[in-house]
């Protein structure tokens, strides 16, 4: 993500949508997203592509604290990685947020889905969905076929304990990150389907998440798929519509709360996949401690046992879990004939998990503290990938750049 990350909506011209401008590159995106969580912009995305008459009525200009809150909420990959690299240093930073566990890990995760829920309007989203109705279903399906399978192929290639296999086939099975809404945006992919999809699959973690996940890993350790369900629903659906609820009755109040939602959310993500993250590292280096080099053994040598070792092998099972998720689900995509921002829109949200959630399920049901790693890994290291491919993406025009963005067929 770029600091420099900022929005204006122009007057369209017959028959267009809004425009968005970024300093980054002389390209245009016609989307009218200004935020990763916020899903209450896609009110001005159905009225633009639905209008017939002359001229779009043009969207009064944001205050500027609106858009410095809007830009700050678009550095997520940036807070988790310092997040992360802090709670390597010392984990002791987040140790008040990791004594109240799993109870502040579950009541975070619930403000993050309060939050997405007070920018919802669901007359909005099902009026798109029935637009829409192929490439959404398309990538739902994606979404809960390959990473869980992937999930499962990678820790038994690399031969994982099955603590970590659980965490890792956990962390396959839970749904697309709202972090994905805004690396779509950058990426110049299809922002309503990624804003789409991340709704569905997550309203679909409910029963698909605690499914697969005793599906794929119930031959590691005993999964209660019933309360994984009860959880998921408690700190995800339920949320979810009180705010969308909170938003239809009490409009005003929310609206006024409305600007802060996204960076909110973002700040409590960011912390709780990094206090996660610290917790763990404690147990990382205690093992690392008792099997590393000698003293005297160079920096360069210690870092290749610390990389060679059970660390090594937790990276690299996150960073291929997420690859496939990226790379599968734009060739599947393109298989099926799905324009360009399609793909790159389905490409990001396969491949970008709600680790967070992956962080609450496996710290509230499995034992063993190792479970909630992967996912809490992932919260550094898929933003990483994800903001790296979307900038690489926004420097290659989609095959049909020329076109306006259509809610019809596909």
């Amino acid at each position: 993500m770029s600091a420099s990350l900022t929005f204006r909506l122009f007057h369209a011209p017959p028959q267009k949508t809004h425009f968005i401008k970024f300093p980054l590159t002389r390209h245009e995106q016609r989307f009218a997203i200004y935020s990763p969580p916020k899903f209450r912009s896609l009110t001005t995305v159905i009225r633009s592509v639905h209008e017939d008459s002359a001229h779009v009525p043009a969207t009064p200009a944001k205050p500027r604290w609106e858009n410095v809150l809007s830009t700050a909420a678009s550095l997520y990959p940036v807070y988790v990685t310092v997040g992360g690299v802090v709670a390597c240093l010392k984990p002791s930073t987040f140790a008040w947020f990791v004594q109240r566990g799993p109870a502040s890990y579950s009541l975070s995760l619930g403000l993050i889905m309060l939050a997405m829920g007070l920018t919802l309007e669901l007359k909005d989203l099902i009026s798109l969905f029935m637009q829409r109705p192929l490439s959404i279903l398309f990538g739902c399906v994606a979404q809960y076929t390959i990473m869980p399978a992937f999930g499962a192929i990678v820790s038994k290639s690399l031969g994982l304990s099955p603590s970590l296999s659980v965490g890792l086939i956990l962390l396959g099975c839970c749904p697309g990150g709202t972090a994905s809404n805004v690396v779509t945006l950058i990426a110049r992919g299809d922002v309503p389907l990624s804003i789409v999809m991340t709704l569905c699959t997550t309203l679909g973690a409910v029963i698909l998440t605690p499914l697969l996940t005793k599906i794929l890993a119930g031959t590691y350790v005993p999964v209660d798929a019933i309360q994984l369900s009860i959880s998921t629903l408690q700190v995800v659906v339920a949320p979810i519509l009180l705010g969308s609820y909170l938003q239809s009755k009490f409009p005003a109040a929310v609206k006024a709360v409305i600007p802060f939602a996204p960076l909110f959310a973002v700040l409590v993500s960011s912390l709780l996949a990094c206090s996660v993250f610290s917790e763990n590292v404690v147990r990382l280096k205690s093992s690392i401690v008792a099997t590393s080099l000698p003293p005297v053994s160079s920096p360069v040598l210690f870092i290749q046992s610390v990389l060679s070792g059970e660390l090594g092998m937790i990276i690299l099972s996150v960073i291929l879990l997420h690859f496939a998720g990226f790379f599968v689900g734009y060739l599947s995509a393109a298989i099926c004939g799905f324009r360009e921002q399609e793909r790159r829109a389905i490409s990001i949200e396969v491949g970008m998990q709600n680790s967070s959630l992956g962080v609450v399920l496996a710290t509230s049901h499995f034992t063993s503290p190792m479970v909630a790693i992967p996912p809490a890994m992932s919260a550094v290291i898929m933003n990483i990938m994800g903001s790296s491919l979307g900038f690489i993406w926004r420097y290659i025009d989609p095959s049909d750049s020329d076109k306006s963005p259509k809610l019809a067929g596909k």
